[in-house]
């Protein structure tokens, strides 16, 4: 099931393009969200929603997708959900009513949700048990990248036109599942597949859901709630934020985003892995969550375009290296139900991308400051989560 080495930096490059290319369009639309705010005269809260919508899609999708994955195969999901993604990102670009916007996202969201655990998975069966967290740690990061540059990507094409950044998408997306479709090829094979499918057959989203509440992957799970919580709630505030409060120009935040998700991602790509050699995935967790709710609460109270630009920086790095720890350790627990791993990862991500931006905006309505400071109240409580993780060693498995 592994394929040849010189084949496989191929596929990793495919696979880390359409990871990418997924989660930059839920980060693509926050630049410009005060300009289609000013346009539509949206609330906060209704900027808000309709971030939250693409996850509320992904979260009721996520369960089907990650069976599917087992059932058709990991090839056929990404290519699907690259077309998908393509076409909501054109309607977005057409849109002139938020009726047609939130049916934009809605689509994006169901693209997600068949993307992100057929890829997770897809790399899963080409890796060995020791490649794997480095080649987990990529695909951490191009998520990360793609929706932490999303905002900065949207902030510059935004510059041409405000509906430029999502034709963009649109092309990136199409040209995306036109190389999936040629180069790659199904790690499974058919009997696999079968076997896989006959597995699942008894399954439900109920039963999934079960499942992912013992206690083998129940905590995990709840971070990667926190995790998306976290990160969303504040990227949705950021824009609005910062134009409220400083004046910040779709530039301003597009450098700022941009700047801080490339140095987030090198330290990412080189740290990671001394990180949880030296200090075990628990503590390395338990670092960022520490790191992340300090600095929601200092986002509150900096003043100047460069303490925003530092605190931000510190900020996307804890959940740049919280990510590929939480999704290590779930991929070494799955064993052969990748799929269905995946699949509830992917639910646990939807539900905190839908929650941290719809309670976002309608806090940042009430006072411009509360999203952040709940953002880290969350991040205090899923700190306070860790303490329940047994380990006999600083290099102790999470569990």
């Amino acid at each position: 099931m592994k394929k040849p080495i010189k084949d496989q930096k191929m596929v990793m490059v495919i696979l880390l393009s359409n990871i990418f290319t997924a989660f930059l369009g839920i980060g693509l639309i926050v630049p410009v969200m005060p300009s289609f705010k000013d346009m539509l005269d949206l609330s906060g809260s209704t900027m808000g929603y309709l971030v939250a919508v693409y996850a509320l899609s992904q979260l009721v999708i996520s369960p089907f997708a990650g069976r599917w994955v087992d059932s058709f195969g990991r090839k056929r999901m990404i290519v699907i959900g690259l077309l998908v993604f393509s076409l909501s990102e054109l309607i977005f670009g057409l849109g002139t009513h938020v009726s047609i916007l939130y049916l934009s996202r809605i689509l994006g969201g169901i693209s997600a949700a068949f993307i992100m655990p057929a890829v997770t998975a897809y790399v899963a069966d080409i890796t060995t048990t020791e490649d794997r967290p480095k080649a987990m740690g990529y695909v951490s990061a191009a998520i990360s990248t793609g929706f932490i540059i999303g905002p900065g990507v949207g902030g510059v094409i935004a510059d041409y036109g405000i509906r430029m950044p999502f034709f963009f998408a649109a092309v990136m997306a199409l040209l995306a599942a036109i190389s999936s479709s040629l180069i790659l090829k199904e790690p499974l094979s058919h009997e696999e597949m079968e076997q896989l499918s006959s597995n699942t057959k008894g399954s439900s989203f109920i039963k999934d859901f079960k499942k992912s509440i013992q206690p083998i992957y129940l905590i995990a799970f709840i971070m990667v709630f926190v995790l998306a919580f976290g990160l969303s709630a504040y990227e949705t505030v950021f824009s609005l934020f910062s134009n409220e409060k400083f004046g910040f120009t779709p530039k301003d935040i597009a450098s700022i985003i941009t700047i801080s998700s490339i140095v987030a991602v090198i330290i990412q790509i080189l740290l990671f892995g001394k990180l949880v050699n030296k200090l075990g995935e628990k503590m390395v967790i338990q670092l960022c969550l520490i790191t992340a709710s300090v600095l929601a609460f200092i986002s509150t109270v900096v003043t100047s375009f460069t303490a925003v630009l530092i605190v931000t920086c510190f900020i996307f790095l804890a959940f740049d290296l919280l990510r590929p720890a939480l999704t290590t350790f779930l991929s070494k627990t799955a064993g052969k139900q990748q799929g269905f791993v995946a699949g509830m990862n992917s639910t646990y991500t939807s539900l905190g991308n839908f929650f941290g931006p719809a309670l976002g905006g309608i806090l940042f309505d009430i006072n411009i400051h509360y999203p952040y400071l709940f953002a880290g109240i969350v991040l205090v409580i899923g700190l306070g989560l860790t303490v329940l993780w047994k380990g006999k060693s600083n290099k102790a498995s999470l569990l």
